[in-house]
């Protein structure tokens, strides 16, 4: 009897360059920037070889909550704008949003729960991560599902 297939998400940072390229490679294709195999490794430099081994195992994290909700956990603090700062990102991103769940604020701060649908993302959603955790009262910005 086969074993299930275990996932892990691991930051890229962490994996062997092998698996960067191969998801770059398969990039490269998807967006018609490569035509064949053989360009697309070329341009992500790597072999034929590694790509055929790993190419149904490495994939972006952006590729695997195409239609789904995601939930975010954010740590806000309790001054005026940062939420709808937030929002405005959302927004910017083309994610839409299903719900906020906001705590009452203690010690200046408030935990905000925000569920979207990150199939309309006009980003990718790390990106849309990056912009939210810089905002100006931005204490903590997680996905908490997803």
């Amino acid at each position: 009897m086969p074993r299930p297939i275990r996932y892990y998400l691991v930051a890229a940072e962490v994996l062997p360059e092998v698996f960067r390229r191969v998801a770059e490679a398969r990039r490269l294709l998807e967006s018609r920037e490569a035509r064949t195999v053989d360009q697309a490794v070329r341009m992500a430099g790597i072999s034929r070889s590694a790509f055929y081994k790993y190419r149904d195992a490495v994939f972006p994290f952006s590729d695997i909550r195409t239609e789904h909700i995601v939930t975010f956990q954010a740590m806000l603090r309790d001054t005026s704008g940062v939420l709808s700062r937030v929002l405005a990102v959302f927004a910017a991103s083309g994610a839409n949003i299903l719900t906020i769940n906001q705590s009452i604020p203690t010690n200046g701060c408030a935990a905000v729960t925000i569920s979207a649908e990150s199939s309309g993302l006009n980003r990718p959603l790390e990106e849309l991560m990056d912009q939210v955790s810089v905002l100006e009262g931005v204490v903590r910005f997680q996905i908490l599902s997803g």
